[in-house]
Formats: C-alpha cells, structure tokens, sequence
C-alpha cells in the first residue's frame, strides 16, 4: 500500500509549481528561438538575407523591428526554414524576401504566408529588360551587385513600409533619400575604383557565378566555376575548363565567397600549379551573406565596397 505524503509537503510541492513553471514559460518564450517580436508599438519585419534587412533598419529607422533569418556565411539557395524561423515569420507584419528564386527552398512559405499578411519580394520592380536572364523564364537573383538596380529595392522596401506603417510615412520617405543618396555614391566609388584595373586584366574568377550584374554594371568580366546557384553541382570537366582559361589568359588571381566552400577553388589552383602557372587567392568575397554583425563588410555598403577594393588590389 502507497505511503500518503505529508500534508505540509504536499503544500510545498504545490508552491514549487506554481513558481517555476510559469517562470519557465517566460524564459522559453522569450528564447532566441521563439521568434517573438519584443517592442510593441512598431512595425514588425522578418527579412531573409542580410542585405534586406540592413536596408530596412536604414530606411526604418527606430520606427521598425526587425529580424532576419540569414546571417553571416548562410546561403540562401540552400537555405531551409527551421520552426524558429517559422514563427518569426508568422508574427511578422511585414515579409521582404529577394525573389527570382534567391530563396529557393522558401517559395511555398512565402506563398502560404501572402496569403494572410503583406509578403513582398524586394526585386519586384526591378524592369524585366535590366535582369540577367539565365535560362527559359528565369533570371540571376543577385541583383544587389549593381548598385542602381538595388536602389530600386530599397524604394520597394520604402513603399512596404509606407504601406503597412502610413503614419510614418515622412520619416520613412526622409530616411530612404538619405540612404539613396550614399548608394548612388557607391555606385560611383564602384564605377572609379574598377577602372583602374587595365581592361585586359579585368577578370575575376569566383567560386559560383554571383557577381554577373557585378559584371555588367562596372565593365568587368566575371567567370563562376558554378551557376547561379550553388545548388547547381560542378564537376572535373568544369574545374579542367576554368584551369584551362586561366593558364591561357595568364590570370593572377581567383576569389573565394563568404559564403561558399573553398575546395572548388583550391580545386582549380592546384589544377593551374601542376601546368606551372601560379595563381594566387585574391582575397575574400562577400556573395550571398555579408559580414559580420558591427563590422563594415556586416553593412550592404561596406561589403560592396570591400569587394570592389579587394578585386582591384588582387588585379590592377
């Protein structure tokens, strides 16, 4: 026969619960992992890449929270949406995604999501006659490798904002001119610094093939071991072919991302070594995901500007 507790303990027991449980409750909710949004009275954004969202905290200011789901090092085409990010995007007022399929994994989400709140790809602007096109109906998703073109995104973004946020919509048009205006002078900075690498050396080799819009916006000629995506697989005859072209041209250097695993490249290197053309690593780019939090190359503009100076040191 089971022993009756105590009556005095039975009432600690119960006080034990009462306590720690909800204070638990706090604790989880309020996790990195919960998703939850912590200021009232603003407007609540979940951005995918790291380039969105800087922007939104730009033209948003302190009128906006905002979360973004991929940090330093994540690529998005490979990118999987994890429970948490599930719900960082279910307590959102606002979603601003890439589109042209940068985000591949997500369309569904994105899709469902529209369906109850305002869900906006940041490209959708964007004329049709300025993207790269890549194949039947599909188009190059990176298209913040030209300045111009991502200073279309950023009014995309203001007008979001505007829309879901209209009493706000002074600060948000007062803050988006501000930053069109330092973007408008990348731009130029991007323009003069690429020139100086004479035109002959003007190739840079890359792990994935990113930097196209890059390319054509600041007269440069960009060659990617892999697609677009870096979902696309590459294999011995694509790292024989770019070995080939840089023996040939006599190309000094190759570029790494952030973003992307290094043994492709190494791949190619040691393959132009054992023709007996050194080719060095010309430094590190920032493709897909930016740098880290509080540092420069952690901002849209100062990782445009890191990769422009890290090609034309490698090059010119």
């Amino acid at each position: 026969m089971r022993k009756q507790l105590p009556s005095s303990i039975k009432r600690f027991i119960m006080t034990l619960i009462f306590l720690v449980v909800p204070f638990a409750a706090v604790v989880t909710g309020c996790g990195p992992g919960s998703g939850a949004f912590k200021e009232e009275g603003k407007l609540h954004v979940t951005a995918t890449v790291g380039m969105i969202t800087d922007v939104v905290k730009e033209v948003g200011g302190d009128r906006v929270e905002t979360i973004g789901l991929m940090g330093p090092g994540v690529d998005p085409h490979l990118y999987k949406a994890s429970q948490g990010d599930i719900a960082k995007l279910e307590k959102a007022d606002l979603i601003l995604y890439g589109g042209l399929h940068l985000e591949g994994k997500m369309t569904e989400i994105f899709e469902k999501m529209s369906k109850k709140k305002a869900v906006v790809p940041v490209t959708k602007n964007i004329p049709e006659s300025s993207l790269r096109k890549v194949g039947d109906g599909t188009y190059d998703p990176h298209v913040w490798f030209n300045v111009k073109l991502w200073m279309s995104a950023t009014e995309t973004i203001r007008d979001a904002l505007i829309e879901n946020d209209p009493e706000h919509e002074a600060e948000y048009r007062e803050r988006a001119d501000a930053y069109l205006g330092r973007l408008d002078e990348l731009d130029r900075y991007a323009r003069e610094r690429i020139a100086e690498i004479p035109k002959q050396g003007r190739v840079m080799v890359t792990a994935h093939d990113a930097f196209g819009y890059f390319g054509d916006a600041y007269d440069i000629e960009v060659v990617g071991l892999q697609g677009i995506s870096t979902a696309a697989e590459y294999g011995s005859k694509d790292v024989t072919a770019l070995r080939d072209m840089l023996v040939e041209r006599g190309i000094k250097a190759v570029f790494v991302e952030s973003s992307v695993p290094k043994k492709s490249i190494e791949a190619v290197i040691e393959g132009a070594k054992k023709l007996g053309r050194e080719v060095k690593i010309g430094g590190e780019l920032f493709s897909d995901a930016m740098g880290q939090d509080g540092t420069e190359e952690g901002t849209y503009i100062g990782m445009v500007r890191h990769n422009v100076d890290t090609i034309v040191e490698a090059l010119k």
